[in-house]
């Protein structure tokens, strides 16, 4: 009921005041049907840009009962974001006695799970067409999970028949928000960045005004970066992902159109 009143009060209340506003509407994920029917409500609503998860769930992704959502969400040609957070009451997070312990791992924690689910059980085979965005998670976890995933299907291929390629490749065609942009150590970002393709995968996010927030200038002051990477990743790979409208004179700055999965 409270996610219901949310959706409608940005809806009829907050976004008709500036066409400039626009929203992922939140979906109350252990009600598979309640969100089937927040999409179906709001999928031509053009302030309207995608759908939210909250990743702090215990509910598979995979589950039967969000075949038909993902299904509908993928007939709105939306994405679908899966924004993490962090919970010092699960009992995993209860071992840490500091805030910066709990914080560090938790904001991945979920995100990590829902994704290895998503890939393992073979949803991107199933929805080829949903664009699926991890959200406040960071991208230091990416390439650690890359590289794990594929490792294990390599030895174990059987346990996750519905896939043609390996999982690497799948991440790789999903999307990140950078923040909290990790940036202790280059190199490492520099890799990271590499492997999730962020020159066309990769959108700006400042989580402002939050104590952790992320200027611009964590994007433009990255050496490794090329200008037009920095244009997409500040602005036009939203544009792509969200189809907004994108100036006259910034047309030709455009953001490189996504590359298409090889079939198997």
């Amino acid at each position: 009921m409270l996610g219901n009143a949310f959706n409608r009060w940005l809806v009829e209340e907050i976004m008709p005041q500036d066409d400039r506003i626009k929203a992922m509407l939140y979906l109350p994920f252990n009600h598979p049907e309640a969100c089937v029917k927040v999409v179906e409500r709001y999928a031509d609503t053009p302030s309207v840009i995608g759908f939210t998860v909250t990743s702090t769930r215990y509910r598979p992704v995979h589950h039967d009962s969000y075949m038909p959502l993902y299904s509908a969400i993928e007939a709105t040609g939306k994405p679908l974001g899966f924004h993490s957070g962090f919970h010092w009451g699960d009992q995993s997070m209860q071992q840490c006695n500091r805030f910066i312990s709990m914080h560090a791992i938790s904001f991945v924690y979920f995100n990590l799970i829902h994704l290895t689910n998503w890939i393992v059980n073979g949803l991107p085979e199933r929805f080829p067409k949903l664009k699926v965005i991890w959200i406040e998670s960071g991208l230091a976890w990416a390439p650690f999970l890359m590289q794990r995933l594929d490792s294990e299907y390599m030895m174990r291929s059987s346990e996750a028949p519905l896939l043609r390629r390996r999982p690497s490749e799948y991440i790789a065609d999903m999307y990140f928000t950078s923040q909290p942009l990790e940036r202790s150590n280059l190199k490492l970002t520099e890799a990271a960045f590499e492997a999730i393709r962020a020159d066309s995968q990769l959108l700006f996010a400042s989580d402002w005004p939050h104590w952790d927030f992320d200027l611009p200038s964590s994007i433009t002051s990255l050496p490794f970066l090329s200008e037009r990477a920095k244009r997409n990743i500040l602005g036009l790979n939203a544009a792509r992902l969200f189809n907004l409208p994108v100036p006259a004179h910034k047309q030709r700055k455009l953001a490189p159109a996504r590359r298409e999965p090889v079939p198997a």
